[in-house]
């Protein structure tokens, strides 16, 4: 927990000004990203080192400097496989609001912090990143982890990825996203979307258990990263705590995280992918 803590505090501090792609907030946090990959020893999997760069578009409203530079920040756990999972997480936000997507009118021009969208993502993205890297396992697949830039501006990052990707799509064993895993409501449950992806995902959820409750849904698509992957016929999972009143408002903020659910949300995460590892290559079914 105390993990998860420090990475939301630090993303979502007003010093970071939102993290608006092409801003220096968002320039941070892929630093710190970056960091972090290197300390628990993520292998370079960019195409400048851990980096991916692109170029992001603006274009939900008129402002004055429409393209903005990003990066995907991409680390690699090899473990000799012939096949990958991949776990993605957007370390962007709004910023103040200028570049259109908040829910506040009179909160345009305020700092967008984005504790839960996606500093609650990124933190479940490194923790995970950590574990796999220091499990003492040799798992029977690799892991690529990706922080995606500029998904605020239209899933850019992720995206560019897969039309660019620094690994071959079709070495990808399955694709797990984490887009608001921070504010859990025990009467909505956890929404656990693209089950119906492929096949293998009946039989990887048998027999697992979770202390929060989590609802399955079929769809590959949303308005996530996962999306980017599916439309490139890739199984994915979407795992995601639901809208709320502070969503894409100043007022999500750190303090209002459940971090007692999102451990238990990383837990199920786990479970899931060491189950997917005893599965053969997963195949890919379109859901709409």
């Amino acid at each position: 927990m105390k993990n998860l803590k420090k990475h939301i505090e630090y993303l979502s501090a007003d010093k970071m000004k939102g993290r608006e792609t092409g801003m220096e907030g968002s320039l941070k946090a892929a630093d710190y990203v970056e960091k972090h990959f290197k300390k628990y020893g993520l292998l370079p999997k960019g195409e400048q080192g851990y980096r991916q760069p692109f170029l992001a578009k603006v274009t939900r409203k008129k402002v004055e400097d429409p393209e903005r530079s990003s990066d995907n920040i991409i680390g690699f756990i090899d473990n000799q496989s012939p096949y990958t999972i991949v776990i993605g997480a957007h370390y962007d936000h709004l910023g103040y609001g200028h570049i259109g997507g908040s829910r506040d009118s009179l909160g345009v021009g305020k700092i967008h912090n984005g504790a839960d969208d996606n500093a609650s993502g990124v933190a479940g993205l490194l923790e995970l990143a950590r574990h796999y890297s220091s499990n003492n396992i040799k798992e029977a697949f690799n892991f690529l982890f990706i922080g995606f830039g500029a998904e605020e501006l239209g899933l850019l990052g992720s995206k560019h990825f897969t039309e660019k990707p620094t690994i071959p799509l079709e070495n990808i064993h399955w694709m797990l996203n984490m887009d608001m895993i921070g504010r859990y409501q025990p009467e909505n449950g956890l929404a656990v979307i693209g089950y119906g992806t492929s096949s293998a995902f009946p039989k990887i959820f048998e027999g697992i258990s979770s202390s929060i409750k989590f609802n399955k849904s079929k769809d590959g698509n949303g308005g996530s990263d996962q999306t980017s992957f599916y439309r490139k016929n890739i199984p994915v999972l979407f795992f995601h705590t639901g809208g709320h009143d502070d969503y894409h408002k100043p007022t999500d903020d750190a303090d209002k995280i459940d971090y007692k659910a999102l451990e238990a949300i990383l837990k199920l995460e786990i479970d899931v992918i060491d189950n997917s590892m005893k599965q053969p290559k997963m195949d890919f079914i379109w859901t709409n």
